[in-house]
């Protein structure tokens, strides 16, 4: 298994792991991206299938950035989580995988995390002076745009503004 391989190759790197239906996670530190992205590509995780992002407001590293791999000749994945503080910057992978790069900025656009060395870092999704990051989990619910809102009747609240 990968897992037990990153052991032996970078040992300390991998900080808690799990397994949950067969797919499989490690957590790692963000000093450890780039080392590890090396050697699961020489294992044979040569497609980043997705980075997203989860938030955790209540942490001081507020946020994961999540990674799935996909090994194409074993079938095997794996999931790599990044725990990052707000405001703090990830080490982009766009020079080492071409599906990096809207990914990327689509964590960026929704969540605000930036990627260090990202040749396009704007938003991808909303527009540019779009308010805030809407996947936050402390983003308005209304969008916090009054424009979004105007001549909105929305089922939930009978049309009008709380």
């Amino acid at each position: 298994m990968i897992i037990e391989h990153i052991d032996a190759e970078l040992p300390g790197t991998v900080t808690d792991r799990h397994a949950f239906r067969g797919d499989q996670t490690i957590v790692i530190a963000r000093e450890s991206l780039l080392i590890l992205v090396d050697l699961l590509h020489r294992e044979g995780f040569q497609l980043l299938v997705d980075i997203t992002a989860v938030d955790w407001p209540e942490r001081e590293a507020r946020f994961d950035v999540v990674y799935h791999w996909l090994n194409l000749a074993s079938q095997e994945r794996l999931r790599v989580k990044v725990p990052v503080a707000d405001g703090e910057a990830m080490p982009t992978l766009t020079g080492r995988f071409k599906t990096a790069d809207w990914f990327e900025r689509e964590v960026f656009d929704l969540f605000g995390i930036r990627f260090e060395g990202h040749p396009n870092m704007k938003r991808l999704l909303t527009w540019d002076d779009f308010p805030g990051h809407a996947l936050r989990k402390d983003f308005p619910l209304d969008g916090g745009d009054p424009f979004c809102m105007e001549g909105c009747t929305a089922p939930y609240n009978n049309g009008e503004r709380a």
